[in-house]
């Protein structure tokens, strides 16, 4: 047991610094989403994709690639229509992303794909408000959303909704709320509480810990008396695996919470990095993910065309091909309007069904997955239309 709690400890001291900069940091019918336009002939179709390579910083370049190599992907996918993709390397700066911005749009861009970070993405929003061009962000911040920006990213609410519905679905409908004291923890913590209401389950308590190793191991056992007094039937956790998940997950069950009657849940991906899934902790846990199957063909397909596995992020970018792909015919050689990109039935991506929602951010369709034996294992599957369950 102590030895489990040092690597908990272990993993939240390394990780702490990473989190924190992150921090910072259809034309369809009606019966189901698209997944490409229609066989015929069409015009090309201007994509500006931004990319952060040209920082100088080897990451930037590896995700720089990804999504450029995912988006050529999803190119040789289409049929019926072409996509005349450009390249606009940001090197992570909001100023130069704001610039390529504008210069896409000068030189024809009808969409922009990109770029990566969220204050690149909300700065070059701004750059073409005025253009009736917009933006499909790879983010997954919802503050940046709206107007002429989307994020295609996997929001904390589309999270919080689908694992609150599950949960109230499952008998497990008095949350109690566990979050990290900062400014992740307050907006997870703030989806979690939307997501239940919508779910029609209830929020029996909010509780928090200081972002330390020090304020979890002293706010441990206040949480769980405060679960047990609640009369919670499941803890709503804001913690990332990258963060302090490790060494919560155990001290919570150290301090007497009992799992049997007290559902864990997270808003969390608890399956990255794969080392986490041996912690005792985090043993029946649920958590929402992209449709694993669908992922898997499409990291198989990537490894088979780039000798690599695809970043967790390349995705986004098939994704946004995909999208516009679906909608270039009725486009007609003018920008993809905002009524076109926000069609309720949304499109097929390589992980699963999603949507634009018309304030910017989107929903997605994901699985339910639990941890069993170190094992990740599917226990709701992800929806294969809106009309499904979950939505």
């Amino acid at each position: 047991m102590l030895s489990a709690i040092r690597r908990a400890r272990k993993s939240l001291g390394q990780i702490f610094l990473v989190l924190a900069a992150a921090v910072v940091s259809a034309c369809v019918p009606a019966g189901g989403p698209s997944t490409g336009p229609a066989q015929g002939s069409g015009g090309a179709v201007q994509v500006a994709l931004l990319i952060p390579s040209g920082s100088g910083q080897s990451q930037d370049e590896i995700f720089g690639s990804n999504l450029e190599n995912a988006a050529r992907l999803a190119m040789a996918d289409l049929s019926g229509v072409q996509i005349d993709l450009r390249v606009y390397k940001t090197g992570g700066s909001p100023a130069k992303a704001s610039a390529l911005a504008k210069q896409a749009v000068d030189e024809g861009a009808q969409v922009i794909l990109g770029p990566f970070y969220s204050e690149e993405a909300n700065a070059a929003g701004v750059a073409v408000a005025n253009s009736g061009v917009n933006v499909l962000a790879f983010s997954n911040n919802a503050a940046i959303a709206g107007g002429n920006v989307f994020v295609l990213g996997q929001t904390f609410d589309n999270t919080a909704r689908r694992l609150a519905n599950y949960a109230v679905r499952s008998g497990k409908s008095k949350i109690l709320v566990v979050h990290d004291r900062n400014v992740a923890g307050e907006i997870g913590k703030a989806a979690i509480e939307r997501g239940v209401q919508a779910a029609g389950g209830s929020v029996v308590g909010v509780t928090s810990y200081e972002f330390s190793q020090n304020g979890i191991v002293q706010a441990a056992s206040g949480i769980v008396n405060t679960a047990k007094s609640s009369g919670a039937t499941a803890l709503f956790l804001t913690a990332d695996t990258a963060g302090a998940l490790p060494l919560l997950s155990q001290l919570l069950v150290d301090n007497g919470i009992d799992r049997a009657t007290t559902q864990f849940i997270g808003l969390t991906r608890w399956d990255i990095p794969p080392a986490t899934l041996a912690l005792p902790g985090v043993q029946g846990g649920w958590f929402a993910m992209p449709d694993p199957g669908l992922h898997a063909q499409f990291q198989s397909r990537y490894q088979a065309a780039y000798g690599s596995q695809p970043a967790a992020i390349a995705g986004l970018a098939y994704d946004g091909i995909a999208a516009i792909g679906a909608l270039a015919r009725a486009s007609k050689g003018a920008p993809l309007s905002r009524n076109a990109l926000t069609q309720p039935a949304g499109f097929a991506g390589v992980s699963g069904i999603f949507r634009l929602l018309p304030n910017g951010t989107n929903e997605r369709g994901l699985a339910v997955a639990t941890i069993r034996g170190g094992q990740v294992v599917v226990i709701d599957s992800a929806p294969r239309s809106f009309a499904g369950a979950g939505f």
